[in-house]
Protein backbone atom coordinates (compact mmCIF):
# COMPACT_ATOMS: atom_id res chain seq x y z
CA UNK A 1 0.00 0.00 0.00
CA UNK A 2 0.97 2.94 -1.06
CA UNK A 3 1.71 5.86 1.91
CA UNK A 4 0.00 9.32 1.33
CA UNK A 5 3.14 12.04 1.01
CA UNK A 6 3.48 14.20 3.00
CA UNK A 7 3.72 17.96 1.14
CA UNK A 8 4.55 20.03 3.32
CA UNK A 9 7.67 17.99 4.56
CA UNK A 10 8.37 17.01 0.67
CA UNK A 11 8.28 20.87 0.06
CA UNK A 12 10.25 21.92 2.55
CA UNK A 13 13.34 19.60 1.85
CA UNK A 14 13.52 20.74 -1.76
CA UNK A 15 13.24 24.33 -0.84
CA UNK A 16 15.81 23.74 1.80
CA UNK A 17 18.16 22.43 -0.66
CA UNK A 18 17.18 24.91 -3.50
CA UNK A 19 18.49 27.49 -0.41
CA UNK A 20 21.33 25.72 -0.43
CA UNK A 21 21.80 26.44 -3.85
CA UNK A 22 20.65 30.02 -4.45
CA UNK A 23 23.27 30.66 -1.24
CA UNK A 24 25.57 29.42 -3.24
CA UNK A 25 24.51 30.92 -6.25
CA UNK A 26 25.59 34.32 -4.14
CA UNK A 27 29.01 34.02 -4.59
CA UNK A 28 28.79 32.67 -8.05
CA UNK A 29 27.20 35.30 -9.82
CA UNK A 30 29.18 37.90 -8.42
CA UNK A 31 32.84 36.12 -9.62
CA UNK A 32 31.51 34.54 -13.05
CA UNK A 33 31.66 37.14 -15.42
CA UNK A 34 34.45 38.88 -13.93
CA UNK A 35 37.09 36.19 -12.90
CA UNK A 36 35.45 32.89 -13.76
CA UNK A 37 35.39 33.85 -17.66
CA UNK A 38 39.45 34.65 -17.38
CA UNK A 39 40.53 31.28 -16.14
CA UNK A 40 42.24 28.54 -18.08
CA UNK A 41 40.13 25.64 -18.10
CA UNK A 42 40.39 21.84 -19.58
CA UNK A 43 38.85 20.99 -22.96
CA UNK A 44 36.06 19.37 -20.67
CA UNK A 45 34.86 22.33 -18.87
CA UNK A 46 31.39 22.51 -19.94
CA UNK A 47 29.45 25.42 -21.32
CA UNK A 48 28.37 27.93 -18.33
CA UNK A 49 24.65 27.34 -19.13
CA UNK A 50 24.81 23.80 -18.28
CA UNK A 51 25.18 24.10 -14.40
CA UNK A 52 22.43 25.53 -13.75
CA UNK A 53 19.77 23.13 -14.66
CA UNK A 54 22.18 20.26 -13.45
CA UNK A 55 22.10 21.93 -10.36
CA UNK A 56 18.65 22.58 -9.77
CA UNK A 57 17.99 18.95 -10.87
CA UNK A 58 20.36 17.87 -8.48
CA UNK A 59 19.01 19.70 -5.57
CA UNK A 60 15.33 18.51 -6.33
CA UNK A 61 16.66 14.99 -5.72
CA UNK A 62 18.76 15.55 -2.86
CA UNK A 63 15.41 16.57 -1.23
CA UNK A 64 13.69 14.25 -2.42
CA UNK A 65 15.56 11.83 -0.59
CA UNK A 66 16.20 13.93 2.00
CA UNK A 67 12.49 13.69 2.94
CA UNK A 68 11.65 9.73 2.01
CA UNK A 69 14.61 9.67 5.00
CA UNK A 70 12.98 12.08 7.37
CA UNK A 71 9.41 10.33 6.64
CA UNK A 72 11.13 7.13 8.44
CA UNK A 73 10.61 9.08 11.46
CA UNK A 74 13.33 11.62 13.14
CA UNK A 75 12.56 9.31 16.31
CA UNK A 76 15.06 6.35 15.08
CA UNK A 77 18.36 6.67 15.79
CA UNK A 78 19.71 6.21 11.64
CA UNK A 79 17.54 8.93 10.51
CA UNK A 80 18.78 11.18 12.70
CA UNK A 81 22.41 10.19 11.72
CA UNK A 82 21.26 10.32 8.23
CA UNK A 83 20.06 13.96 8.34
CA UNK A 84 23.03 15.34 10.12
CA UNK A 85 25.49 13.92 7.74
CA UNK A 86 22.76 15.33 5.07
CA UNK A 87 23.46 18.80 6.51
CA UNK A 88 26.84 18.29 6.88
CA UNK A 89 26.75 17.27 3.07
CA UNK A 90 24.57 20.37 2.39
CA UNK A 91 27.13 23.07 4.40
CA UNK A 92 30.13 21.23 2.12
CA UNK A 93 28.14 22.33 -1.22
CA UNK A 94 27.56 25.73 0.18
CA UNK A 95 31.03 26.71 1.36
CA UNK A 96 32.50 25.07 -1.91
CA UNK A 97 30.77 27.86 -3.90
CA UNK A 98 32.54 30.18 -1.08
CA UNK A 99 35.55 29.06 -1.52
CA UNK A 100 36.07 28.88 -5.05
CA UNK A 101 33.61 31.88 -6.49
CA UNK A 102 34.01 33.76 -3.09
CA UNK A 103 37.20 33.72 -2.02
CA UNK A 104 38.41 33.01 -5.94
CA UNK A 105 40.49 29.95 -4.40
CA UNK A 106 40.65 26.71 -6.93
CA UNK A 107 43.70 25.70 -4.20
CA UNK A 108 41.01 25.46 -1.25
CA UNK A 109 38.11 24.60 -3.11
CA UNK A 110 39.66 21.39 -4.42
CA UNK A 111 40.88 20.90 -0.69
CA UNK A 112 37.04 21.16 0.33
CA UNK A 113 35.49 19.22 -2.20
CA UNK A 114 37.13 16.01 -1.25
CA UNK A 115 35.70 16.82 2.12
CA UNK A 116 32.51 17.18 0.43
CA UNK A 117 32.80 14.00 -1.74
CA UNK A 118 33.71 11.86 1.70
CA UNK A 119 30.25 13.75 3.28
CA UNK A 120 27.92 12.65 0.29
CA UNK A 121 29.50 9.39 -0.04
CA UNK A 122 28.92 8.92 3.86
CA UNK A 123 25.14 10.14 3.08
CA UNK A 124 24.88 7.91 0.59
CA UNK A 125 25.68 4.47 2.37
CA UNK A 126 23.79 5.90 5.85
CA UNK A 127 20.39 6.43 3.28
CA UNK A 128 20.62 3.06 1.94
CA UNK A 129 20.13 1.81 5.48
CA UNK A 130 16.99 3.60 5.57
CA UNK A 131 15.63 3.86 1.96
CA UNK A 132 17.09 2.43 -0.84
CA UNK A 133 15.73 5.45 -3.47
CA UNK A 134 16.75 7.89 -1.05
CA UNK A 135 20.28 6.57 -1.70
CA UNK A 136 19.92 6.35 -5.18
CA UNK A 137 18.57 9.55 -5.48
CA UNK A 138 22.14 10.74 -4.17
CA UNK A 139 24.11 8.75 -6.85
CA UNK A 140 23.46 11.79 -9.85
CA UNK A 141 25.07 13.72 -7.16
CA UNK A 142 27.89 12.47 -5.85
CA UNK A 143 28.78 11.76 -9.95
CA UNK A 144 28.71 15.02 -10.55
CA UNK A 145 30.50 16.42 -7.75
CA UNK A 146 32.83 13.64 -8.99
CA UNK A 147 33.02 15.31 -12.14
CA UNK A 148 33.45 18.72 -10.28
CA UNK A 149 35.98 17.48 -8.37
CA UNK A 150 38.39 16.90 -11.59
CA UNK A 151 37.28 19.75 -13.14
CA UNK A 152 38.10 22.31 -9.83
CA UNK A 153 41.61 20.51 -10.10
CA UNK A 154 42.28 20.87 -13.36
CA UNK A 155 41.12 24.54 -12.91
CA UNK A 156 43.69 25.04 -9.86
CA UNK A 157 46.49 23.28 -11.95
CA UNK A 158 46.18 25.14 -14.98
CA UNK A 159 45.51 29.14 -13.34
CA UNK A 160 48.23 28.02 -10.43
Amino acid sequence: MLREVNKFRLIVSILLCQLAGALGSLYTASSLEIWYAVLEKPAFNPPSWVFFPVWVTLYTLMGISLYLVWEKGLQQKEVKVGIVLFGIQLGLNTLWSFLFFGLRSPYYAFIEILFLWLAIFLTIVQFSRISKTASILLVPYILWVSFAALLNYQIWVLNP
